[in-house]
């Protein structure tokens, strides 16, 4: 590979032979006459054959630069549409993230709502995952639920994520109200499968016990689980920036106070060396917008 003739000298022959002049070729490649006159004959010193029969007014090719010619304009030909191709791809204005449907359902949809706001013309792919990440080369950018014990090295977390527990704005526990922590004794827990320690953290730290965990409502999606809440059916223990736009629309309450750090949380992987510049603005996006939630 190292013993090979500069490109430039290349590119000169190629345009001298196709336009059999020097002063054409010179302007195609916004060049000089003498720089091609020069480029073909460094080449031909290259070579150690003519590859030019330099006529008074114009050009023709030897045997030499005719046989020689094909070869040079295929191998162009592969440089020019492998830079372009790479070329598109840097300034493909595309963004694909794999999020969590919990997450995606709640916190993504206003947050890609304002990045469109400022940039239209960057497209958006969102595919949503349920307990696993989407197969690998799918994502420029990968959102995922971690244990806080099992968090890769490359993740950065979105906001530190802690407990609550919600409930219909008019869910009565034994004809009462729900609005004191004792009272969940005798209410109807809801229960998210795969996450049973959010009810175990959440009963340890207000201090009840006996409770029979094994009864309730019970669903594999936290969406549907807040659904059930909604519909009266049960107050649910979740990671509060699930619940904050149930809360906010008036669909859920929080019945009383409590601090519990979650021991899962929502962790962003980084761009790739190869990201596009429209995958590190949505990146930095995300980031800037994660600052904004209050768990």
């Amino acid at each position: 590979m190292m013993n090979l003739p500069h490109l430039s000298f290349l590119r000169s022959f190629e345009a001298a032979a196709r336009r059999l002049s020097f002063t054409s070729a010179a302007e195609e490649l916004n060049c000089t006459q003498s720089a091609v006159s020069n480029h073909v004959r460094s080449l031909e010193e290259f070579i150690g054959r003519p590859l030019f029969v330099r006529h008074p007014r114009s050009l023709s090719l030897t045997d030499v630069g005719a046989a020689y010619l094909p070869s040079v304009r295929h191998a162009l030909q592969e440089i020019d549409q492998a830079t372009q191709s790479l070329t598109l791809q840097s300034h493909k204005r595309e963004v694909v993230i794999s999020c969590p449907v919990s997450l995606a359902e709640s916190w993504l949809p206003p947050v890609i709502q304002g990045f469109r706001v400022q940039h239209p013309d960057i497209d958006l792919t969102l595919h949503g995952t349920v307990w696993t990440d989407v197969q690998d080369a799918v994502s420029d950018i990968s959102i995922t639920i971690c244990h806080r014990d099992d968090v890769p090295a490359d993740r950065q977390s979105l906001w530190d994520e802690r407990l609550t527990v919600v409930c219909a704005t008019d869910y009565r526990v034994k004809g009462a109200r729900l609005e004191r922590c004792e009272q969940l004794a005798d209410a109807d827990l809801i229960h998210v499968l795969g996450r049973p320690a959010y009810w175990d953290l959440v009963l340890a730290q207000l201090g009840i016990t006996g409770l029979d965990l094994n009864c309730g409502q019970r669903s594999n999606v936290t969406n549907l689980s807040l659904a059930l809440a909604c519909q009266g059916l049960g107050c649910v223990a979740l990671p509060r920036s699930l619940v904050i736009p149930y809360l906010e629309r008036g669909l859920l309450r929080e019945p009383f106070e409590i601090t519990v750090a979650s021991p899962w949380g929502y962790y962003i992987s980084p761009p790739g060396k190869a990201a596009t510049p429209s995958v590190k603005l949505f990146h930095a996006w995300l980031l800037q917008t994660a600052e904004q939630v209050a768990c």
